[in-house]
């Protein structure tokens, strides 16, 4: 297995396909792992795609024991993994609070990132400001993280739960309940991280392409808050999925996939 070592000695799983099409980094959402790619990876990788995907600190196959799990760190550790793989012009791809990280690792590469990437992202806000009416509240998320300390199993079955809008089948569901209950519990500082975080300069700054895929239905990241992240942007495209709830690329995985290819073929 590749590891990025960060932090001193603690590891960030990675996994770097080659190809000779353009470079494609997949960032995964809170609690979950690259796994949750496994119906995208394999049909960039057979266009001819250069995927890369990780686990971000505390998740799946990574180090558990990370002092420091900010959405900033996390950001770093995907702009570092491309300066090291050697990425031409990579589009980074965030799945919800992967998408806050795609926005800080692209900040972070500057003229060398060649596009952006938006799956039901949580950026600029996941809460609500009073100019800013989009989103949950801090207290919302101060629930899911004591109900993640009382019971770790049953919350992250309501998450699971919760993830899709549209019919999927129960294995769908099964296996991210799995995904979820790999993430060490210093993950959980990665949610709250991202609640009190605000992205809107930043993502404003971004001098790139960016597409937005976002269900109508999404139970975690309003789809009114997508389309006024999509205003900040110079150029940017919002796609939306009716129907769909946080996972558009399990939920409509052709449209998904006709969609983002098409924006890596600009």
């Amino acid at each position: 297995m590749a590891h990025l070592e960060v932090e001193g000695s603690r590891r960030v799983y990675f996994e770097h396909h080659r190809g000779s099409g353009r470079p494609v980094v997949l960032v995964h959402g809170w609690g979950a792992n690259a796994r949750c790619w496994d119906t995208v990876a394999p049909a960039l990788r057979a266009g001819g795609h250069e995927v890369v995907l990780l686990d971000l600190r505390a998740c799946g196959r990574s180090d558990n024991d990370f002092e420091d799990v900010s959405i900033s760190a996390l950001g770093a550790d995907v702009a570092l993994l491309c300066e090291r793989l050697g990425l031409r012009q990579p589009v980074i791809n965030g799945w919800s609070l992967g998408g806050a990280v795609a926005v800080d690792a692209a900040a972070r590469l500057g003229s060398d990132a060649g596009g952006l990437v938006l799956s039901g992202g949580a950026t600029p806000r996941y809460t609500s400001a009073p100019d800013w009416p989009h989103g949950g509240t801090l207290d919302d998320v101060r629930g899911v993280l004591g109900g993640l300390a009382a019971d770790r199993a049953t919350t992250f079955q309501g998450v699971a739960d919760a993830v899709c809008a549209a019919p999927v089948s129960a294995e769908v569901v099964r296996w991210l309940w799995g995904m979820f209950l790999e993430m060490g519990p210093r993950g959980d500082d990665s949610l709250w991280d991202l609640a009190e975080m605000d992205q809107r300069e930043t993502l404003a700054g971004l001098d790139l392409p960016v597409l937005s895929l976002h269900g109508t239905d999404d139970a975690f990241v309003p789809f009114s808050g997508a389309e006024a992240a999509a205003g900040l942007c110079g150029d940017a495209k919002l796609v939306a999925f009716p129907g769909c709830g946080h996972a558009p690329f399990l939920e409509d995985r052709d449209t998904y996939l006709a969609e983002l290819t098409g924006f890596l073929s600009r």
